[in-house]
């Protein structure tokens, strides 16, 4: 039989996850991401609780459940801006695989930022990942950690068809980013 945490800590006096208590970590957690203005590796966090990867992820689970707004990005959880860009639009991209950095770097060119991509499952429905992707750098390293992983592309799954939710400080940056998309085939219309 698996011992639960207040066993162990009765039988040894010290806590089963080595980060505390979970309601403790959780609230060091949040404190850290807090105080950080960009995303933290999940393994980054996992490692200063001295905690699993796994056990970190259902801390996250929890606050989410909790009400607590945390983003998933593939540079690493972060809270969401305090102050949003005052500009917001939704795009409808269609394209292969293979042009999706140049998508992405039009974006980033023209001063915008891509919050997320969403597919329309026929079973699931809204399927949404967060991107918040703002810079050529931040574009080289997304490509980098999917040829990386191996991994398969949401937009794979509709046939290249996909949402973007985007915002600039100015509305001309997004008018100039979709033009640009649209010249290239990439923007629905």
């Amino acid at each position: 039989m698996r011992a639960t945490s207040a066993s162990v800590m009765r039988k040894t006096g010290k806590h089963a996850a080595h980060g505390g208590l979970g309601p403790e970590r959780r609230q060091k957690l949040m404190e850290r991401l807090r105080a950080r203005k960009g995303p933290i590796a999940g393994g980054e966090l996992a490692r200063q609780f001295h905690v699993s990867r796994q056990c970190l992820v259902q801390d996250v689970a929890i606050l989410r459940a909790r009400g607590e707004e945390i983003l998933s990005t593939p540079r690493g959880y972060r809270l969401p801006d305090a102050q949003p860009a005052a500009h917001r639009s939704i795009i409808a991209c269609q394209h292969s695989a293979e042009r999706t950095q140049e998508e992405l770097n039009i974006l980033v060119d023209h001063g915008v930022k891509v919050i997320d991509v969403v597919v329309e499952h026929p079973l699931y429905g809204e399927l949404r990942g967060s991107l918040m992707i703002e810079s050529r750098t931040d574009v080289t390293d997304f490509i980098r950690r999917w040829r990386k992983a191996g991994a398969t592309l949401l937009s794979a799954l509709t046939g290249g068809v996909h949402l973007h939710t985007i915002e600039a400080s100015r509305p001309e940056m997004i008018t100039q980013a979709k033009a640009e998309l649209l010249e290239r085939g990439i923007l629905l219309k």
